[in-house]
């Protein structure tokens, strides 16, 4: 997996997406031609790893980042035949039932899924049976809302604090509707976290501190992946 260090640099909009992307789909059964809906796609960076690693059909879905320049995005890369890009808000999926072969999410479902409903009611009925589920968030090694670190108070956004969770939080919302079903904490977040610091954005300048106050003691990345019963 190599990929243009200043492309990445350019549309990364928080920890390294490709190499999540890459430790969350290791040793699952993508097949080339699949149908697979990258759900909250950003600029698309997760997008490209699908089409260019699997060869599979990508829908690439994200309510704030245009399609257009998305479609400019996958043009650079040369995966536009693969990558459909679309701007559609991830509550209103207008998909047909049983459609997806797959569903990957990075980095965004906590924002728009972060209740016992979504999966279910939402997402589960355009994936077809069996369907590869595969799903990275940030979160956090225990529930913490509640019960904030007073030295991380000035460094976590309450709002945010709300979407991110434990594992224990998500696994029953996962489990019942899963086979195969497995959840667990990231290897990669020292990388992927490295790659968003050190690569100029402003907002990475501000994440820093936080990074450095926390140091591996609340935060996680947290992978879960299934076959859809």
């Amino acid at each position: 997996m190599n990929y243009d260090k200043d492309f990445l640099n350019e549309n990364m909009m928080g920890p390294n997406s490709m190499v999540i992307a890459k430790e969350l789909t290791q040793g699952l059964p993508f097949i080339k031609g699949m149908k697979v809906l990258d759900l909250g796609c950003g600029r698309g960076l997760t997008s490209v790893f699908l089409a260019k690693e699997f060869g599979v059909q990508v829908f690439a879905l994200d309510l704030w980042t245009s399609s257009t320049d998305n479609y400019n995005r996958f043009k650079q890369m040369s995966v536009s035949d693969l990558v459909v890009p679309l701007q559609i808000d991830a509550l209103n999926l207008p998909f047909p039932n049983e459609y997806f072969d797959a569903v990957v999410s990075i980095d965004s479902y906590h924002y728009f899924a972060n209740n016992d409903t979504y999966f279910s009611e939402v997402l589960k009925p355009i994936l077809k049976k069996d369907a590869i589920v595969a799903i990275a968030f940030p979160g956090m090694k225990f529930e913490i809302e509640n019960n904030i670190p007073e030295e991380m108070k000035p460094l976590w956004d309450e709002d945010i604090l709300k979407m991110v969770h434990s594992i224990d939080w998500w696994k029953p919302k996962f489990e019942n509707h899963l086979n195969d079903f497995q959840i667990s904490e990231m290897d990669c977040f020292d990388k992927a976290w490295s790659d968003w610091l050190s690569c100029e954005n402003p907002y990475a300048l501000e994440d820093m501190l936080m990074i450095d106050t926390d140091n591996g003691r609340y935060m996680n990345l947290i992978k879960l992946s299934g076959r859809v019963k």
